[in-house]
C-alpha cells in the first residue's frame, strides 16, 4: 500500500512539474482565487489552474508572452494550455476557457505569432483571434463577444468544431467581428451553430460587468481596411508591477455596484499662503493634428485614398473607424489627456448628409452644434442638428473617453452614435463621425465633424 501511495505521489509531482507557467498575477482586488489558494500579487498561474472571482473580485494575469487575461467579478476561467515555443512559433499552443462570467483576453507576442494555435472556449462557443483584444460574457446557455482591438472568429460547437479542439474554428458556420464598432457584438446560444450579430444589445459585456477604470486601454486599429496590422495595447506601467494608483483614477459612477479595495491616500500639507487663481491661459491653436478620410464612397462622394494612406502610415496606433470615415491621430503626437477640468469645443468643420430609406443621401448643413468634455470624469456630451430641404434631424450622444483619447457613445445613448478622437498636446482638438436613429419619416443623418477649443 505504501508503495502504491508513493507511486501515485510521484505521478502527481511529475504532472505538476510538466505544467508550464502561463503567467503571474499583477493585480488582485476583492475575493479571488488561483486554483485552491487565494490570489496574491506575483502568484504564478500554471497550466491547468482555474481562476475565480467573487462578487467584488478582479484578477489581472500577465501572461509569459506579455499578454493579459482579466477576470471581472463573479467569473471563472481555466488555463487549459499555455505552451510557448519561441524558437518555433508553429509549436506554440494556447487554450483558455471562460466557464462563467466576464473575461478580457489581450494577446501576447507568442499568440500574435501563432494565432492558428490559439483557442478561447466558452460553454457554447469557440473563439479564435484575428488580432489582440476582446471581451467575453458567458453563462451555460449563451455567450456574447465584443472586440476592443483587432478581430475574432467565432463559431458554435458543431460538427468538426468541438470544445476539445485547438485553434480557431473556421468554416461556413463561423463569423468574424472586427474592432471599430463598439456597439456591435456576436452572440452564440447553446445548439446554435452560426453566431448572431447584435447591435446595441443591453447584455453587452461592458454593461453586464463594467471594467475597473484602471483596466488597460486598447488602441483600435482600422482592421476592416488593414487586416494584417493589428493595434497594440497601452498598459499602465504601475499596473504591470501589480500596483494600481487608485488616487489617479477617475471616480466610479454611482451606478457601479463594485466597490474598489480601500486605499490610504496621503494628503499633501497645504501651502501656508494660498496664491490667487492664475489668469485664464489661452490654449495654443496650431494646424489641425487629427486626420480623417473616406475609406468608402458615400452620397456620390469618392473615397480619399491620399488621406487613408496617410492615416495608415502615420497614425496606425490611434485610429477610429465608423461609418464611411477613418480618423487618425499621428503616432508622433504629444497628446496627453488632462486629468481634471471641463472644456467646451466649437465646431470648425463638418461634412453631413440626410438620407431617406434607400434614396441617395443628400448634402446637408449642421447647426446648434455643442461638444463639452469633462476631463475629470473622462466623459463627453454632444449634440447637433443636421438639416436641408428634406427636413432636419437632431443628433445627441454621451459617452466615455479612454486614456488614449478615443471616445464613443454609450450603448444607452438613444439620440445617435458617435465615435472619434481627441488630439493636440492639450486635448484642444476633436474629430468624430456620427449617425442618427431613423426619424418617424424615415430620415437618417450621418457625417463627420471637427472641433477646437
Amino acid at each position: 500500500m505504501r508503495k502504491l501511495i508513493l507511486l501515485f505521489s510521484l505521478f502527481a509531482l511529475a504532472a505538476a512539474a510538466s505544467a508550464e507557467e502561463a503567467g503571474r498575477v499583477v493585480f488582485v482586488a476583492g475575493k479571488a482565487q488561483v486554483a485552491t489558494r487565494p490570489a496574491a500579487l506575483e502568484a504564478a498561474v500554471q497550466e491547468g489552474d482555474e481562476l475565480s472571482t467573487g462578487a467584488d473580485g478582479y484578477i489581472y494575469m500577465k501572461t509569459v508572452d506579455n499578454g493579459f487575461l482579466i477576470l471581472r467579478p463573479n467569473s471563472r476561467a481555466k488555463v487549459v494550455a499555455y505552451h510557448v515555443d519561441k524558437a518555433d512559433p508553429s509549436q506554440t499552443r494556447v487554450k483558455l476557457e471562460l466557464l462563467s462570467g466576464v473575461a478580457r483576453s489581450i494577446s501576447g507576442t507568442a499568440v500574435k505569432q501563432a494565432r492558428q494555435n490559439f483557442r478561447f472556449n466558452t460553454p457554447v462557443a469557440a473563439i479564435g483571434v484575428r488580432g489582440t483584444d476582446f471581451i467575453v460574457y458567458t453563462n451555460e446557455q449563451s455567450s456574447w463577444v465584443s472586440v476592443v482591438s483587432g478581430g475574432v472568429v467565432v463559431s458554435g460547437f458543431a460538427g468538426a468544431c468541438g470544445p476539445e479542439g485547438g485553434g480557431p474554428c473556421e468554416g461556413a458556420a463561423s463569423r468574424e467581428l472586427f474592432a471599430g464598432r463598439p456597439d456591435v457584438m456576436l452572440q452564440v446560444q447553446r445548439g446554435q451553430n452560426v453566431p448572431q450579430l447584435l447591435q446595441g444589445a443591453a447584455v453587452a459585456p461592458e454593461l453586464n460587468v463594467p471594467a475597473r477604470p484602471d483596466e488597460p486601454v486598447g488602441k483600435v486599429a482600422p482592421t476592416p481596411l488593414t487586416k494584417g496590422t493589428m493595434g497594440d495595447v497601452s498598459l499602465d506601467v504601475a499596473k504591470s508591477t501589480g500596483q494600481v494608483l487608485n488616487q489617479q483614477l477617475p471616480p466610479k459612477p454611482p451606478t457601479d455596484p463594485i466597490t474598489p479595495p480601500p486605499v490610504v491616500v496621503v494628503e499633501p500639507e497645504p501651502d501656508p499662503i494660498t496664491p490667487p487663481p492664475p489668469p485664464p491661459v489661452e490654449v495654443p491653436k496650431g494646424p489641425p493634428e487629427i486626420i480623417w478620410g473616406r475609406w468608402k464612397s458615400f452620397a456620390g462622394l469618392a473615397t480619399t485614398p491620399e488621406e487613408i494612406a496617410k492615416i495608415k502610415a502615420e497614425a496606425g496606433q490611434n485610429t477610429v473607424l465608423y461609418g464611411a470615415y477613418l480618423i487618425g491621430r499621428p503616432n508622433s503626437s504629444s497628446f496627453v489627456l488632462p486629468t481634471e477640468g471641463k472644456a467646451s469645443f466649437t465646431l470648425t468643420e463638418s461634412e453631413a448628409f440626410l438620407q431617406r430609406d434607400t434614396q441617395l443621401a443628400q448634402a446637408a448643413s449642421v447647426k446648434d452644434a455643442k461638444l463639452s468634455v469633462d476631463f475629470g470624469a473622462r466623459s463627453f456630451d454632444t449634440s447637433l442638428t443636421v438639416y436641408n430641404d428634406m427636413g432636419q434631424v437632431n443628433v445627441s450622444a454621451t459617452g466615455e473617453i479612454a486614456r488614449n483619447g478615443v471616445f464613443g457613445s454609450s450603448l444607452l445613448s438613444q439620440g445617435g452614435k458617435v465615435h472619434g478622437l481627441l488630439g493636440g498636446s492639450s486635448a484642444n482638438e476633436a474629430v468624430y463621425s456620427f449617425s442618427s436613429a431613423s426619424t418617424p419619416g424615415g430620415l437618417v443623418a450621418s457625417g463627420i465633424t471637427r472641433w477646437t477649443r
